[in-house]
């Protein structure tokens, strides 16, 4: 445990020695941190993302402004969740060592029981959460409705990101501040899908009406960033 401290410490530290290093030879840093206008923020794709862990050990705070979220229109509710429980567990007990997270930050909460099946809600503590990606590598062999999001009122913006720096799938991204998060493209048609349903289902209750309709205004942004990225990279592959 010692030693991974140690290393935590030397990558934050080291990060922190190239922002100073940047800061004195630059004269466009020197305005600040903050990106190119605040009009754009740092995101990262979670189709493109592998989990790696830098997330967690090479953001400038020293708690990563990368936290993981948990997409309900994905989750399964399973009893048995790969994100939340240790591989290789004996027991479904919910003690420390048998949870994958490191410092606890998946909440696991029973929901109900349907035909003999219990289904349980997780949830992110997010102060809790190091960014560390556990938990998404564990979900992914199961539904996959976890996923790395950077947190905007922890991020500061900067102009460059060491995290996207050191991302070995370039999975980061500038996007648009009213934007603000990059759904998983399962993510985003499963919320486009329950909006429609709810839609459907509404009747005359306009707030069940107004909800239905941010739902699937929030999916169609979310799949037409994804169309207009789809078409950028096929220009690339093809110049």
């Amino acid at each position: 445990m010692e030693k991974t401290t140690d290393r935590r410490s030397f990558l934050r530290d080291g990060a922190r020695v190239a922002g100073a290093i940047a800061f004195a030879g630059s004269a466009g840093f020197v305005a600040g941190r903050r990106g190119r206008g605040d009009d754009l923020v740092w995101q990262l794709d979670p189709d493109k993302c592998t989990a790696c862990g830098n997330c967690a050990t090479h953001c400038v705070l020293d708690m990563s402004a990368v936290k993981c979220v948990n997409c309900f229109d994905m989750c399964g509710y399973c009893d048995i969740c790969t994100g939340y429980f240790e591989a290789g567990y004996s027991v479904t007990d919910t003690a420390a060592e048998n949870q994958m997270c490191p410092t606890g930050a998946v909440v696991r909460k029973f929901i109900e029981e349907k035909t003999g099946q219990r289904f349980y809600e997780y949830t992110i503590d997010r102060p809790l959460c190091i960014g560390c990606g556990k938990c998404v590598k564990g979900c992914a062999l199961m539904n996959g409705s976890m996923y790395l999001q950077v947190e905007h009122d922890r991020c500061l913006n900067c102009n460059e990101c060491t995290i996207a720096t050191a991302c070995p799938t370039q999975a980061f991204y500038r996007i648009p501040a009213e934007q603000k998060e990059i759904l998983k493209r399962g993510g985003a048609r499963a919320m486009e899908s329950r909006g429609h349903k709810m839609l459907r289902e509404a009747g005359d209750d306009e707030a069940e009406r107004q909800e239905a309709n941010q739902l699937m205004a929030r999916a169609e942004t979310q799949l037409a960033w994804r169309a207009e990225q789809d078409r950028r990279e096929g220009n690339r592959a093809q110049g």
